[in-house]
């Protein structure tokens, strides 16, 4: 066996069972219940966001029943990348990983910002330690993700549970304070069309009208953004046929409950609505309401831990999802070397975080003291846009699979079926509409799409002529050869 063979087909060690895929999932996803969503208030106000909710809800339930299914389906693992590529040939599978990289490379880069903001309020730190903040972090979740795979699974659960606890501490906190009707509804129109406080409250439902929620639907994106990254696991899977649509769909039934209870309780104590729609950080906030602003310290460090959950996972998405493009040819092959005791992809690890840190470090050089902005917009709504691409791409590929495969074996099908992967597609696509009328997302979109076109250039060039097939993707050409 040569050496390119040996990194192209090096297994990973299976540990996760069903809880751990769910921790996985629902850690991924669970700093956006901390802070994110609640932008979304200014476009919509509280129904508005409320709407905007159940249609992305909706989006994200069908994408993962049709994950659900793919995922055991397809015989090769890579997540996104393997059933585009499975359905739509190497360009489909090309272009699919490469719009999932931009999304998994540069949410943990937006996620660790945050956090290191949280942490330089607690240790008092000067803004101009904030990069050592960056550098610390992303070194220790890259070496951990290095060191094993059972004990980054064991960190992850244990992770997610806390980040779940802060939630349900909070929820039954604010239940004796709620004034929905005071507090949720005190954002109405202005004249120009912006959210403006509404003194007393009481105020309509949908003070934008239906517009407004459909404005609202990116933000409500963040709810539930990366739980398409769980697939990644498949590999490290101790049955994945059985226990990967499991954790999806306990995954998903956790978030959405989650993400109601937080709509609701979060915008209906006193701080309401409009409050929260300027706030970037509204659990905190909420907090600092119901136990005062005497333990603020400690507070901010509670509400970093749904921060940590989410960036320990996605670096753990990104570094399987790397390893899966180099091993197909898509990426380079040394990209695709796992630790010869570990079993761990370090190499895909390490450049993952390399990229991550060395973007922050770009925009803080570039935008000085307005980096926070140019982050908290910009790259987050690259990432909300390179998803929307994935979604649509996999949702297709489902589709394809389902007409050009009848007879595959498919271990869990989608009760929702082709109809769940279709509405996927059209909000995917409404919610892209939305991202270009605003002007601070069009300037995002348009970078992602520079970035895109270069990578699309590349592999015309070049890395078409440099693609490999995995051990069982070559297995699964076979057995069509057989079958014909």
């Amino acid at each position: 066996m040569s050496k390119n063979k040996k990194n192209i087909s090096g297994d990973l060690k299976r540990h996760a069972g069903v809880w751990s895929l769910w921790a996985l999932g629902v850690g991924a996803v669970i700093s956006g219940h901390f802070s994110g969503w609640n932008l979304g208030l200014a476009s919509g106000g509280w129904g508005g966001m409320f709407i905007g909710l159940i249609l992305v809800a909706i989006m994200y339930i069908g994408l993962t029943q049709s994950v659900a299914e793919m995922s055991p389906a397809v015989p090769h693992k890579g997540g996104a990348y393997s059933f585009a590529r499975s359905a739509m040939g190497p360009w489909g599978g090309f272009f699919t990983g490469l719009v999932e990289n931009l999304e998994f490379v540069l949410t943990p880069a937006v996620i660790v910002f945050f956090l290191s903001s949280y942490m330089a309020g607690i240790f008092e730190t000067s803004p101009e330690m904030l990069p050592y903040w960056w550098f610390g972090f992303y070194t220790f979740f890259t070496v951990l993700n290095i060191v094993g795979v059972e004990m980054s699974f064991r960190f992850t659960v244990i992770l997610t549970l806390l980040a779940l606890l802060c939630l349900a501490i909070f929820w039954v906190s604010a239940v004796g304070n709620i004034d929905f009707s005071r507090y949720a509804l005190d954002i109405k129109a202005g004249i120009d069309g912006k959210a403006e406080h509404l003194l007393g409250g009481n105020g309509e439902f949908l003070p934008m009208g239906f517009s407004g929620a459909l404005k609202a639907m990116p933000f409500a994106v963040w709810l539930f953004l990366a739980i398409e990254q769980l697939p990644l696991a498949a590999e490290e899977s101790v049955d994945p046929k059985r226990d990967m649509p499991k954790g999806l769909t306990y995954g998903m039934i956790t978030l959405i409950i989650s993400a109601f209870l937080i709509l609701l309780l979060n915008a209906s104590i006193p701080l309401g609505s409009f409050a929260l729609s300027q706030s970037g950080e509204p659990l905190l906030d909420g907090y600092k309401y119901l136990f005062g602003d005497g333990i603020a310290k400690l507070l901010a460090f509670v509400a970093s831990i749904g921060l940590i959950a989410s960036f320990h996972t996605i670096i753990f998405a990104f570094g399987r999802q790397i390893l899966s493009l180099s091993r197909a040819g898509y990426f380079p092959l040394f990209l695709s070397k796992t630790h010869t005791k570990r079993k761990t992809p370090y190499m895909a690890l390490i450049l993952g975080s390399v990229v991550g840190f060395s973007v922050l470090m770009l925009t803080r050089f570039l935008a000085g003291e307005e980096s926070g902005v140019f982050i908290g917009g910009a790259l987050l709504n690259i990432a909300v846009f390179s998803a929307m691409l994935s979604y649509i791409s996999q949702s297709i590929s489902f589709l394809l699979l389902r007409k050009n495969e009848p007879n595959m074996e498919r271990p869990y099908v989608s009760p929702l079926g082709k109809a769940g992967a279709s509405v996927t597609i059209v909000l995917a696509v409404v919610i892209i509409y939305f991202q270009l009328q605003d002007k601070s997302y069009r300037t995002a979109v348009f970078i992602a799409m520079t970035y895109l076109i270069i990578g699309l250039i590349y592999f015309a060039v070049k890395g078409r002529h440099r693609l490999i097939l995995t051990p069982n993707e070559k297995k699964a050409l076979e057995n069509k050869k057989i079958k014909k």
